[in-house]
């Protein structure tokens, strides 16, 4: 128990806290078991796109033939990818960012938390909901959406754990015992306030039943708000709170202080700032409107600065500790793990580069540069900090410092030869599939898989230093239950003394607003908007108030340069203004870049070609591709570029996903686009690709799909889709269960019939018809001219 500050305790007495360390070795714990199930479903999803039997062939060899299963459907590849991706971000990073904000928060407030039942709720509920993603994402219950897979049931209880966890620590900042905030509280709650916009904004959704929803943006809008929220997620759950981490746990390690007080202060505001912005490089070459994709790169490239600038003050700490590396494993890890994180942030704005992103986009590129962020930096600092912390935590000493070495070796090797494959093998197919001959007439390589082909022996080799990194995790799992058994819990203590806060340090509303950095930072995007939105004169006219808003503000910090410093350390002694600011600063990119999106760009302000509405039959069909997670593997987005159009054909107008909830535009491409797929090939054609890839393409690598021809298509649940997507406006007619019923069995007759008279037997409700249905649909659309007389 702590032992709080009686109401009657005399300035400057002392008391005891006992801090809560039993909540931070519980989700240690979790973090390196969850760590292991998402990195062991990742060797397992690496091991299907080089070995097509992995996704349930394996399953009759092992069981010398009791199982006969051409692909079990909970393990495919489209099913087994979210619940990795989940795993690992959520589960492993989550659990071990929130380890380490409950340890060093009650050390830097000098304070135990709050309240240990909104701890132990918190820890309970995360880890009920990690539960529930891994039974539901295998089991096809997902919205569709990268790294925004789970359901809307477990999305409200991800936004109440979360409430839980940012009331727990705002709480245990406002009874602290040190006046001021230090550096890796900024993050903590950049991370907190970010995350909670990001993820409620992304998962606004209309439910159709308990397991079923559509989210409420669709096309474009859906595409914006998804990596918004999909590189803010990396930014704000992957990168802020392992920062925070950084700079609490790498000076405490090297016992040297953090190198630069004030470049901390340039790297958290400019990089809250500028990170928000950057989500559209995302969609660079596709048909999201022009000034978003230069307003994304170029904030992409602005990245570059603050990133780097934490990497040299994490890097500069270890100034005079350098030595300590040869013998010290947990400043190993963490001089990688910072070094990785200047490699990856090095690497993101590169491939913002409209230009290199042509080449790294839908590859493999992509991959190497997401999984040396998470392996190299997230995954870097997790072992050091724990490794710091198990002695720590249980009163012993680390079990064995050479297995250890041998983890950071491991890691190491593996993590290099990863995603030095991962990039050869991007580089060589993007290039590959934009190469032409014949003076740019022709494809060089016209078959896909020609090129998939090439870099089977790299898909192999991101295996292998896959599996070598997860081995590693395998020794720290180990050494720390060693380390553990050696020794008994702990929960460690601090004596303070009870201080008055000095009125003067409170700050008001005028004193937080209205002093010049606010006024400053406040004019400067406003001349920046007007910059981005007006016309000609009130571009002229925003220029000139930039320069002069940059040239007063000079002139005033040269005169009064020491008000700004006095101010800001104010502002570190309260943080309702400090996360009132940060939220901002966080929240402007989105607002400027997602409002005008939904506002203007509409159904009814499309130009050029509109898609035409699915019928319920196709968007029966829809539904169960995305349920299968199709979209893993396949973009539904031609790009502006030549070979795209010659590959896929005519490029991807905005208007002819309008309807999309949600968008399906894709990031990788394992298997082609198939945008423009609808009436391309024939309906025993895809009855053959579903049930047999390799009997039309001997290199597919795709997986079977044999139990979309044994299960019936929910035909009872279409009436409650087709009234939400009316609802998110999709301009559906009313139609009764009966016309639904009529309309579905019509088509889906039709194409039973066809595919009987091409030799092949299926019945009409099998979930392959409606499948089929959807892909011959797709690349359909229509004059707007001509949609706007249909409708009339």
């Amino acid at each position: 128990m702590s032992v709080a500050p009686s109401a009657s305790a005399r300035p400057g007495a002392k008391t005891l806290i006992v801090y809560d360390d039993r909540s931070v070795r519980w989700f240690m714990i979790a973090s390196i078991f969850w760590g292991i199930v998402g990195m062991a479903a990742g060797a397992l999803a690496a091991s299907q796109l080089n070995f097509w039997q992995m996704n349930g062939k394996f399953l009759e060899w092992i069981t010398f033939g009791l199982i006969q299963n051409e692909g079990l459907q909970y393990i495919s590849f489209g099913r087994l990818r979210p619940l990795h991706t989940n795993a690992v971000i959520f589960a492993f990073v989550g659990n071990m960012m929130f380890a380490g904000i409950y340890h060093s928060t009650q050390r830097l407030c000098k304070c135990r938390t709050a309240s240990d039942f909104l701890s132990q709720l918190h820890f309970w509920g995360w880890n009920l909901i990690i539960v529930a993603a891994a039974i539901t994402l295998p089991a096809g219950l997902t919205r569709g959406k990268e790294y925004a897979e789970l359901i809307w049931p477990i999305n409200i209880a991800v936004a109440l754990i979360w409430v839980v966890f940012a009331a727990n620590f705002f709480w245990t900042l406002a009874k602290r015992n040190e006046p001021t905030l230090y550096v890796a509280l900024w993050f903590y709650i950049a991370t907190i306030l970010t995350v909670a916009m990001l993820y409620i904004v992304n998962h606004l959704s209309i439910p159709t039943s308990l397991l079923h929803s559509y989210p409420l943006f669709g096309g474009v809008q859906d595409a914006l708000v998804q990596w918004w929220y999909g590189h803010n997620a990396v930014a704000f759950f992957l990168t802020t709170p392992i920062l925070g981490i950084m700079y609490y746990y790498m000076p405490k390690a090297a016992e040297r202080p953090v190198y630069s007080y004030r470049l901390s202060v340039i790297h958290f505001w400019s990089l809250v700032f500028v990170y928000i912005w950057a989500g559209p490089h995302h969609l660079l070459n596709t048909a999201l409107p022009t000034w978003l994709q230069l307003l994304g790169m170029l904030f992409s490239l602005m990245l570059w600065a603050p990133s780097w600038g934490g990497m040299l003050n994490g890097l500069l700490t270890l100034r005079g500790a350098w030595h300590k590396l040869r013998t010290d494993p947990v400043l190993k890890f963490f001089a990688a793990g910072v070094t990785f994180y200047g490699m990856s942030t090095f690497e993101g704005p590169l491939l913002s580069i409209r230009s290199v992103n042509a080449i790294g986009h839908y590859s493999d590129w992509i991959i190497g540069h997401v999984h040396g962020g998470t392996l190299g930096w997230n995954g870097m600092m997790a072992a050091g900090m724990f490794y710091w912390l198990a002695p720590r935590l249980w009163n012993t000493r680390l079990h064995s410092t050479k297995l250890a070495d041998l983890h950071f070796w491991s890691a190491m090797i593996g993590i290099l030869l990863y995603v030095g494959a991962m990039w050869v093998s991007g580089i060589s197919q993007g290039l590959n599939l934009l190469a032409t001959t014949d003076g740019g007439t022709t494809l060089a390589y016209p078959i896909f898989t020609e090129t998939l082909k090439a870099i089977r022996p790299l898909m192999l080799a991101r295996l292998v230093g896959g599996t070598l990194y997860l081995a590693g995790f395998f020794l720290l799992a180990y050494n720390i239950y060693r380390t553990a058994r050696s020794g008994q819990p702990v929960d460690g203590t601090v004596e303070v003394a009870v201080e008055e806060h000095e009125p003067s340090s409170v700050m008001g509303p005028i004193r937080s607003f209205l002093n010049p950095p606010i006024l400053t930072c406040g004019f400067a995007l406003l001349f920046g908007c007007l910059w981005l939105f007006g016309g000609d004169y009130l571009r002229l006219l925003s220029i000139f108030g930039l320069i002069l808003t940059i040239l007063i503000a000079y002139a005033h910090f040269s005169a009064r340069g020491l008000t700004w410093g006095r101010w800001y350390d104010q502002l570190l002694a309260n943080a309702l203004p400090f996360s009132v600011f940060t939220f901002a600063a966080a929240a402007i990119g989105g607002v400027v870049q997602i409002l005008p999106t939904v506002l203007a760009y509409r159904p009814e302000n499309v130009e050029d070609r509109i898609q035409v509405l699915y019928t319920p039959l196709e968007l029966a069909g829809r539904d169960i591709y995305i349920r299968e997670g199709c979209y893993n593997c396949h973009s539904q987005m031609i790009r502006t570029l030549v070979p795209d159009v010659m590959r896929y054909g005519e490029y991807s107008r905005l208007g002819e996903s309008v309807y999309d909830h949600p968008f399906q535009w894709g990031s990788r491409r394992t298997g082609p686009d198939i945008a423009r797929v609808g009436g391309k090939y024939s309906n025993a054609w895809h009855y053959d690709h579903t049930i047999d890839p390799r009997s039309v393409n001997v290199d597919s690598n795709m997986p079977s799909f044999p139990w979309l021809a044994e299960q019936e298509t929910d035909i009872a649940s279409l009436h409650a889709k087709l009234r939400v997507q009316r609802l998110v406006g999709v301009p559906y007619p009313e139609m009764t269960e009966s016309e639904i019923a009529a309309s579905t069995e019509q088509q889906a007759r039709a194409i039973a019939l066809d595919l009987r008279n091409a030799g092949k037997l299926i019945a009409p409700e099998k979930e392959l018809v409606a499948v089929i249905a959807y892909l011959q649909k797709l690349g359909k659309s229509q004059a707007v001219g001509e949609a706007a007389a249909a409708a009339n």
